[in-house]
């Protein structure tokens, strides 16, 4: 059988077997060299001859320095190596656990570490180091073999041999790589200063060599960028902390406003997407006299190889060129994202330019998915992932181009909306597996849970939900009941609360409270962007599909949950937002669904008091504004509200305007409005206000509660006269707050 052990090794095995002494044995390694090179030993027959050597009979060979008179000094180490190298090549060996044990010897020589004389070391060791290299790059090619070498820091020692520019650093450097590719960033834990090291002689390199090379260094940083350490991407607010993000911008530049053939773009376009990545758009904005062009470049280049790859293109020739897409599709997210931010001042040609660029890709993309949408061939798994990947940049533009390609867009919403479920179903059971304790759950591994691709559609939804096609198909395929369970998924999230402290340490002297870290704040902040997004979809249908949502279920469970929950929620600076759109979320819901309430039932209390409060702290009287001390003031948005009242005031406006409204259809509600003190509040802070001073809209939105509240309950009318309700309906023409309280 060819997996059996050649007679003519058996043959090797009885000889080195037969050896009494050193020397012997010695002497039978030539015999072993030559017949692996005269046979075409099998893993089993090289595995044998391993075995019967005995490593620890090569470690003394490879760390003796006496070699007999006459005799090279490097003699030993030489044949040593060569039957490594030899036998090395197969599995069964590079993963033996005695060369696992043992990969610090290859390193060892390879760094040079017994090296006494620099100048003899070019002429002598140069095989062993070559050798060596081959050795290491076999254990690599394994899994457990990288494990090993990651465990010894085997990428510190290759930044350490390429920064010396010691022999071979081209080996070092590939070594490097296909260990930081395997591991990404925790290769580089204690070894940032290093991978700084590493990354400024290769950008010198990229920026000044501008031969073949330069094509070549653009595979070998992507990967690295990948694996980028996690103390640099936290802090990438200032690019120029480091040396090396402007030169790799001057390469890059170099290399993409030149006539290329496509061998030497794709890698360039690979780098560009891990630097974006990685620094953002402001990366490709360091151009001093024109900052713009090469990030509109970039934009123009990914959409072009998007239409290239796509257009009149079978979905498996798209997938042949996934990786080149999935940097063109990076390029363009980040790009939107920074565009959607106002900061970037585009003159009206280049707008039009940009627009009609992405237009162009997201053409090609809504064609791919529009076939797929219609294919009756399941999709692989392979397959979903790359349609997440196209999803989540297609979301990014349709977040920003509000009314783009509607036809279009309706066409693939269910087949989208499908995948985007699964996504996030699957990202969600991953969350829950590496978040929660428990010995029974296993942590999901599921490729589609890498990317919450509905956590992307959600701004988009918004949109979708307002034309009136679109809402039509999220309704027809039930996508409410999935944005509910992404309520509470996110809600979680963003609603974290400290461990309990267990009954034995309550009461004990502790210490500070331990800080949250800073990826679970990150994961705060984007969950309550994801509960804000789902709050306007759900409000949007509350809106436009009343009959729908007072005759469903569902839309009372959820208004079960925004009076259990928002009560629970602190309106602070960080949640003012949220608060505000779960609060106006639920008074639009109770609006419809007062058939369903019930007096006694406590959670409406908490709710009402909690939705007032938000109303409430809105405004206060500036008494500043005026000179004189007895002068009236004006009035004006409280601090607290002022840095987010572009996203606060629509809603006070919808929250007032509903919980009048409410007051007229659920008249016991008003007791939890009288005993709040809000109505005294509001006139106390009416008489404090200049006359004729106060804005329309909020002038309507006061006077309509107060009348609302007083057709609710007439023992409000003694109480407002109290505090001097007649001046307040005076200096701001309150006629018909008057009429209710004074009579005609």
């Amino acid at each position: 059988m060819s997996d059996e052990v050649l007679d003519s090794v058996k043959k090797c095995v009885s000889v080195i077997n037969g050896a009494k002494t050193d020397t012997e044995k010695f002497a039978a390694l030539f015999m072993v060299t030559k017949t692996v090179k005269a046979e075409k030993c099998n893993p089993r027959s090289k595995l044998a001859l391993f075995e019967a050597i005995e490593f620890k009979f090569i470690k003394r060979l490879l760390l003796s320095d006496e070699v007999p008179a006459g005799c090279p000094p490097f003699v030993y180490k030489s044949v040593a190596m060569s039957i490594l190298t030899a036998l090395c090549n197969v599995e069964e060996v590079a993963t033996h656990q005695e060369i696992l044990q043992n990969v610090d010897l290859f390193l060892g020589i390879v760094l040079g570490e017994d090296d006494e004389d620099e100048d003899e070391v070019d002429e002598d060791n140069l095989m062993l180091v070559n050798e060596a290299y081959k050795c290491l790059n076999f254990i690599a090619t394994f899994e457990q073999g990288l494990k090993a070498l990651f465990d010894v820091d085997t990428v510190g020692k290759m930044c350490k041999v390429y920064s010396q520019k010691s022999f071979q650093t081209d080996e070092a450097l590939s070594l490097l790589v296909t260990i930081v590719e395997k591991f990404g960033p925790p290769s580089w834990e204690g070894n940032v200063q290093n991978f700084n090291t590493l990354m400024n002689i290769l950008a010198v390199d990229f920026e000044t060599d501008h031969s073949e090379r330069k094509f070549k260094l653009c595979s070998i940083l992507s990967p690295l960028l990948s694996s980028c350490p996690e103390d640099i991407v936290l802090n990438t607010q200032d690019i120029s902390l480091f040396i090396w993000p402007s030169k790799l911008y001057t390469g890059l530049k170099d290399i993409l406003t030149s006539k290329l053939v496509k061998a030497q773009r794709d890698p360039a376009i690979k780098l560009a997407s891990q630097l974006l990545t990685i620094f953002g758009a402001e990366w490709a904005l360091q151009d001093v006299e024109k900052p713009k062009v090469f990030f509109l470049m970039l934009i123009h280049l990914a959409s072009i190889e998007i239409r290239m790859h796509l257009e009149d293109k079978k979905f498996e020739q798209v997938l042949a060129a996934e990786n080149l897409l999935s940097s063109c599709f990076t390029i363009l997210d980040v790009s939107i994202a920074y565009i959607s931010t106002d900061t970037l001042d585009l003159e009206e040609k280049e707008k039009q330019h940009t627009y009609t660029a992405l237009k162009g890709a997201f053409t090609a993309v809504l064609n791919i998915l529009k076939t797929l949408s219609v294919s009756k061939k399941p999709l692989e798994i392979k397959e979903k992932c790359f349609v997440c990947l196209m999803l989540m940049t297609l979301s990014a533009w349709l977040t920003l181009e509000t009314s783009a390609m509607k036809p279009a867009v309706n066409n693939i919403l269910p087949f989208a909306l499908q995948i985007a479920n699964e996504s996030f179903f699957a990202y969600r059971a991953r969350y829950v597996s590496e978040n929660v304790k428990s010995e029974n759950k296993p942590i999901t591994n599921d490729p589609l849970s890498s990317v919450d691709v509905l956590r992307a559609f959600l701004p988009a939804l918004c949109h979708i939900t307002v034309d009136d096609k679109g809402r039509a198909l999220l309704l027809k395929i039930k996508q409410e009941e999935v944005l509910q369970e992404c309520l509470a998924f996110h809600w979680s999230i963003a609603h974290y609360k400290k461990p309990l402290i267990p009954k034995s340490e309550r009461g004990k002297p502790r210490g500070p409270e331990p800080e949250i870290p800073a990826e679970r704040l990150k994961k705060m902040a984007d969950s309550r962007g994801a509960i804000i997004s789902i709050c306007n979809t759900f409000m949007n249908i509350c809106v436009l599909e009343v009959d729908y949502v007072k005759n469903s279920p569902l839309f009372f469970t959820l208004m079960k949950f925004v009076f259990d929950n928002l009560p629970e929620l602190k309106n602070n600076h960080e949640n003012l937002v949220v608060y505000g759109n779960m609060a106006v979320l639920g008074l639009l819901l109770l609006k419809l669904k007062t058939a369903y309430i019930k007096k006694n039932d406590f959670s409406i209390c908490r709710y009402i008091q909690s939705t007032i409060r938000f109303l409430w702290d809105a405004y206060t009287v500036d008494e500043n504004s005026s000179n004189s001390r007895f002068a009236l003031g004006q009035l004006v948005v409280t601090m607290t509200y002022k840095e987010s009242w572009m996203e606060l005031q629509e809603l006070w406006f919808l929250g007032m305007q509903n919980l009048s409204g409410i007051l007229t259809l659920v008249p016991w509600i008003s007791e939890f409005a009288i005993e709040s003190g809000w109505a005294e509040g509001i006139i106390d802070m009416l008489v404090k206000i200049k006359p004729g001073s106060l804005p329309t809209n909020v002038k309507y939105a006061y006077e309509d509660l107060l009348c609302r509240l007083i057709d609710a309950n007439s023992d409000l009318v003694a109480t407002l006269k109290k505090k001097d309700a007649i001046t307040a309906c005076r200096g701001h023409k309150f006629m018909e707050l008057g009429k209710k309280l004074f009579g005609e």
